[in-house]
């Protein structure tokens, strides 16, 4: 898997705010010139994400990168899958930077993969989508982890996609309003799918009647939910239904057993980092 990769501002900022005026300790030791190694190594079952970015930490401040596995590879417990050589100041410099970004991204991306694998033994053709949720500062390297994960962004801002909520309906003069518009706001935007929130399943059906390409649901159970799906898929053959709300590694495989198309959630984003071990040895 190909993912992209962040630039190299971000590198040079996640550095800077680490080693703003160089490492002290190390110039206090005079240990700086002495040649070293350092390894990365899972201590449980992981979907790795931002290795290259870990790599290129390790590169910028003066080491060479010997070994480097993909973001998106899943590896066991206790597999080394990135290494660098180089003097006891450049690892010392890149240590922690990389180490926090490995464990940040890959936590992410090990929880995406859990629920992408229950979810998909359910579902085979159900999509995962994550939402704009991230921790402000942090998105591009939260994307890279749901990819690496086998999610896909619900939505990646506010300037790319077409999401009503009831929010923007309270200054349209409701609902009602928004579905007889549907039509023209097909017309002004006919490159997007225009998606339409649904408070409660009588709103939905209202919502697939119209026209809407996708209808999205929030915090039905599964039970609920299974009824309303079939019920849509009387109406509107064709349009895609989402679910959000309570979606968790424990019942995503519940969920997309209710037939609907798209399972959208927060959750990846928060929870334990990744544990991977960084260990340093003189050479």
């Amino acid at each position: 898997m190909i993912l992209y990769q962040l630039p190299d501002t971000d590198i040079e900022r996640f550095i800077e705010e680490d080693v703003p005026y160089g490492d002290l300790t190390t110039a206090v030791l005079e240990i700086g010139e002495q040649p070293g190694r350092i390894t990365f190594t899972t201590r449980h079952e992981t979907t790795l994400s931002c290795t290259e970015e870990a790599g290129r930490i390790l590169e910028r401040c003066g080491a060479r990168v010997t070994l480097l596995t993909p973001s998106g590879t899943g590896v066991p417990s206790g597999t080394m899958f990135l290494s660098a050589e180089g003097s006891a100041s450049s690892l010392h410099a890149a240590w922690k930077v990389a180490l926090n970004i490995l464990e940040y991204a890959s936590g992410i991306s090990t929880r995406t993969a859990g629920i992408v694998t229950s979810a998909r033994s359910a579902n085979p053709a159900i999509s995962i989508a994550t939402t704009r949720k991230s921790f402000p500062g942090t998105k591009k390297a939260a994307i890279k982890a749901i990819l690496a994960g086998g999610a896909t962004p619900h939505r990646l801002g506010l300037s790319e996609s077409i999401l009503v909520f009831r929010q923007h309906t309270e200054f349209m003069g409701g609902l009602d309003r928004l579905l007889e518009r549907l039509p023209e706001i097909k017309k002004q935007a006919p490159e997007h799918k225009i998606l339409v929130e649904a408070d409660g399943p009588e709103e939905a059906l209202r919502i697939a009647a119209a026209g809407a390409d996708v209808v999205q649901v929030d915090k039905l159970s599964p039970e609920r939910l299974v009824d309303l799906v079939h019920a849509i898929r009387n109406i509107a053959p064709d349009i895609k239904i989402s679910a959000a709300g309570g979606i968790t590694p424990e019942n995503a495989g519940i969920y997309a057993a209710t037939g609907i198309d798209i399972i959208v959630l927060s959750s990846v984003y928060f929870g334990k980092p990744a544990d991977i071990a960084a260990a340093m040895q003189c050479i």
